[in-house]
């Protein structure tokens, strides 16, 4: 069974760093038989929190919001890759992610975390599951930092040095365990409506 995951990056800064890890986890879900998408919080470019899309009259949503909302319902399950800035969440991937509600329900969340030292991002992780668990999404218990992001990628995008060995060492586990609760959601919703 292929699993369709949507893989969402936030940062806006001019020399992005963690884009790097983004682009290959897609790669790498692919490589185990999935589909991935990334959804870049740059590119989709939603503006600064206004109205909710399930704040507009139907067919009135702005396009981007519109077919985004339609990605997010289609999605098995998501995948958020977020940076640490001052010990919090990126700006831009929470305002994306605000833009929707009832769209996230009942569907799995993991997060991959990443910062320039050694701490890896894991204090935004901390925040995130939180937020990601509130917007009704069940979230893995499974992690994946990446330590001094700046050096775990080549100029190819490929993992290297410690850093990037450690992340390639810890792909499988964290991506079975995604898969594991993709799979059990999806035979859930089959099975039974969720209650609301």
């Amino acid at each position: 069974m292929t699993r369709h995951i949507l893989v969402f990056y936030g940062s806006y800064r001019r020399d992005r760093q963690g884009i790097a890890l983004a682009r290959w986890l897609v790669d790498a879900i692919a490589a185990r038989g999935d589909s991935a998408e990334l959804i870049d919080a740059k590119t989709v470019d939603l503006p600064m929190l206004d109205r909710m899309y399930k704040e507009y009259p139907k067919g009135e949503a702005p396009v981007a919001m519109e077919e985004l909302a339609g990605k997010i319902r289609a999605a098995d399950g998501f995948l958020f890759v977020t940076g640490e800035y001052n010990w919090g969440p990126q700006p831009g991937l929470k305002n994306l992610t605000d833009h929707f509600l009832e769209e996230w329900f009942w569907r799995p969340a993991a997060i991959a975390c990443y910062s320039a030292g050694p701490q890896a991002g894991v204090r935004a992780m901390m925040g995130w599951r939180d937020i990601l668990g509130e917007m009704g999404m069940a979230v893995i218990s499974s992690i994946l930092p990446v330590a001094r992001i700046g050096h775990a990628f080549d100029a190819d995008g490929q993992p290297t040095g410690d850093d990037g060995a450690r992340l390639q060492k810890s792909f499988p586990r964290f991506a079975d365990d995604l898969n594991w609760w993709i799979d059990a959601a999806k035979a859930q919703r089959a099975r039974q409506a969720p209650p609301y």
